[in-house]
């Protein structure tokens, strides 16, 4: 009776391990699987196909002021770049540090940079106001202060007392109250945002210089057409804000794309462009538009129920291999 019992015991505890043993193999298969994808994931298709050619490139030297049309851009880890024309690399600070924008403050739209032949002095111009310059090479030798942006605190050069005094009369009609300052590094300080936590492929490095979420917007023409077709009065492209514009697929065609390559420049899709107030400010009077479009337009068909109220128009990429993009070179995506 005790040895029956025994080998039935026995015999339980063999299955036990056994199933365990099944359990655990499963478990580690599935997370070498999960692991081999991830690593997959990550690298660049070997195939592409074209859909396109680049129609047009913007570089936003300050966080939401005027943009500098170019020919091509030198596409670095924090963003579009021409020697020391830099992508939001610039931005307008309040005494305490932290950020203004174009959301609260759309007269900002119309503060216009420009950029010496050796993209060295950067002079800014705004109705009403007489052209000031700044030595930009200077400033690489300033000790950082520290500012903010959405609640992260990022280094910052302090670009002086007249460019504040200019800054303050243009936007406050005060001669103190804002400041404007410089993104030192060629790297990315900040940790990705909690709110963007949720798209798996935005890292630390794909944060840009002083952007809101990556360092690379690409928008297609076919989209903005689109978007038009809806409102009363048409926008341009650059009410978007993006770094590139490509002709070609259809109408949010780049929803759905993975990877993209310009030339020698591979970049990855890493999470729809969220739309807010600022684009109904128009980039010509800086003056927002009175019937809220075309955001509101926006919210009827390109809202992602995970993004809450914000609809999608462009995407937002990670440079994954360094190069140059000119205008009129084709796009290929990833098959």
């Amino acid at each position: 009776m005790l040895s029956k019992l025994f080998e039935e015991s026995s015999g339980s505890r063999k299955a036990i391990f056994i199933a365990v043993g099944i359990g655990a193999t499963t478990l580690l298969g599935y997370a070498a699987y999960r692991c081999v994808k991830k690593h997959l994931d990550s690298l660049p298709p070997k195939q592409w196909r074209r859909v396109g050619e680049v129609t047009d490139l913007n570089i936003y030297p300050i966080k939401s002021c005027g943009s500098i049309r170019v020919k091509q851009i030198d596409c670095s880890l924090i963003g579009p770049r021409i020697q020391l024309l830099r992508d939001r690399i610039f931005m307008v600070i309040q005494s305490d540090g932290s950020f203004i924008t174009g959301r609260t403050y759309p007269t900002l739209v119309l503060v216009q940079p420009r950029f010496d032949e050796k993209y060295e002095t950067m002079t800014l111009s705004a109705p009403g106001m007489l052209d000031i310059s700044i030595d930009v090479q200077r400033l690489f030798a300033l000790e950082p202060v520290k500012a903010s942006v959405w609640g992260q605190t990022v280094p910052a050069v302090d670009c002086g007392e007249e460019v504040a005094r200019w800054l303050s009369r243009f936007l406050l009609s005060e001669d103190f109250g804002l400041r404007l300052v410089f993104y030192p590094y060629e790297y990315s300080s900040r940790e990705v945002r909690e709110k963007n936590k949720i798209f798996v492929n935005l890292t630390k490095t794909d944060s840009g210089a002083l952007h809101d979420s990556t360092s690379f917007m690409l928008l297609t023409e076919a989209s903005i057409a689109d978007v038009n077709s809806r409102l009363e009065k048409p926008v341009t492209a650059v009410q978007y804000r993006p770094n590139i514009v490509v002709k070609g697929p259809a109408a949010y065609e780049e929803d759905n794309w993975k990877w993209i390559k310009i030339g020698e420049t591979i970049y990855r899709n890493i999470k729809p462009c969220t739309r807010c107030i600022f684009i109904n400010v128009d980039p010509e009077t800086g003056i927002p538009s009175t019937n809220s479009e075309p955001l509101k337009t926006l919210k009827k068909y390109r809202r992602r129920s995970y993004l809450g109220d914000n609809p999608v128009l462009g995407m937002q990429m990670g440079v994954k291999k360094q190069g140059i993009v000119r205008v009129g070179e084709p796009v290929f995506v990833g098959c």
